[in-house]
């Protein structure tokens, strides 16, 4: 059995062979029933999450992912997640490949969100709001900068001791990162927030019209990242309408407060990378992309992982 490390992972998963074998997944779709989430104790009062990922295609590959979500681990500076990621061939069921979780998480879920950003965000915009200093928060940034024309990255978090040294690290990486003392999405061409935050950190009224924003965090319905105001506002669309009506506090939230219906949801990226929604259709409208995070994703890049790996020995 193959067993490939963050090094391993970064290296196999390049974000153009990604983004493509992602839009391939939503167009083709897998078994992925909703990812099985039970709470336990952690240290400090804090709540632990248990998060088991399984999906399939017939004839092809299966695979399930563990996570560990610790978010006390911040205190002790530590990673909230910790995850791996067992790929194993559908027909025999034969474990072909053990892969760092956390990695794979990372690096899928923000291709997830430049896919979406590739229907949703205006092509020249140049801005980046980084809300979040966390592992996804650095690909985020990464990718971004590959895939748009990216000058600027305003990093902010709860903690401004941790968005300096991650805009500290992307600048000695080459990207135009600075960290900011409070996030202002009026400057920004995309906001990508990437938080556990409880409280919106992105107000409606803040943002400008054109404005792309894409809210990675928030995966409970107890957390958002957004305000009503935004979401009644925006072309909203999801990865996976289920996953964020189950489990997505932004929207939860804005429904429960009377400021949306489940119809505000106006599209899932399956429809975008199936052309059945047009994406953005104007250069003044606000768009806003909902990650939740969805099996099919962990599937696809575990597979192209693999595949790319294995045939480089």
């Amino acid at each position: 059995m193959l067993q490939l490390d963050r090094d391993a992972i970064r290296a196999a998963l390049p974000w153009d062979a990604l983004i493509d074998a992602l839009a391939a997944m939503f167009r083709e779709g897998c078994e992925a029933p909703l990812r099985h989430r039970h709470v336990m104790p952690g240290t400090g009062g804090a709540e632990n999450t248990l998060l088991l990922m399984p999906a399939w295609r017939a004839g092809g590959h299966t695979g399930v992912k563990i996570v560990h979500v610790a978010p006390g681990n911040a205190a002790r500076g530590e990673p909230a997640v910790h995850a791996a990621y067992l790929l194993s061939d559908a027909a025999t069921g034969a474990p072909l490949a053990l892969l760092d979780g956390g990695e794979l998480t990372d690096r899928r879920t923000a291709a997830a969100s430049l896919l979406a950003a590739g229907h949703l965000a205006r092509p020249e915009s140049s801005r980046l709001l980084l809300l979040g200093s966390g592992k996804v928060a650095r690909a985020l940034a990464e990718g971004y900068a590959a895939r748009f024309p990216i000058t600027d990255i305003a990093v902010w978090s709860p903690t401004a001791a941790n968005a300096g040294r991650l805009a500290v690290s992307l600048a000695e990486h080459g990207l135009p990162a600075r960290a900011v003392d409070r996030p202002d999405p009026a400057q920004a061409d995309i906001v990508a927030a990437a938080t556990l935050s409880t409280a919106p950190l992105i107000r409606g009224a803040e943002v400008r019209p054109g404005t792309h924003v894409d809210l990675v965090g928030a995966y409970r319905r107890d957390m958002r990242e957004s305000d009503a105001a935004l979401m009644a506002r925006a072309t909203l669309v999801a990865d996976t309408r289920a996953g964020a009506l189950a489990e997505a506090g932004d929207i939860v939230q804005a429904i429960a407060e009377g400021a949306i219906t489940e119809a505000q949801i106006a599209a899932e990226l399956a429809d975008l990378c199936r052309g059945t929604h047009p994406g953005r259709r104007s250069a003044g409208e606000v768009t806003v992309f909902k990650s939740v995070g969805w099996a099919g994703e962990d599937l696809a890049a575990a597979v192209l992982a693999y595949r790319r790996a294995a045939g480089a020995g």
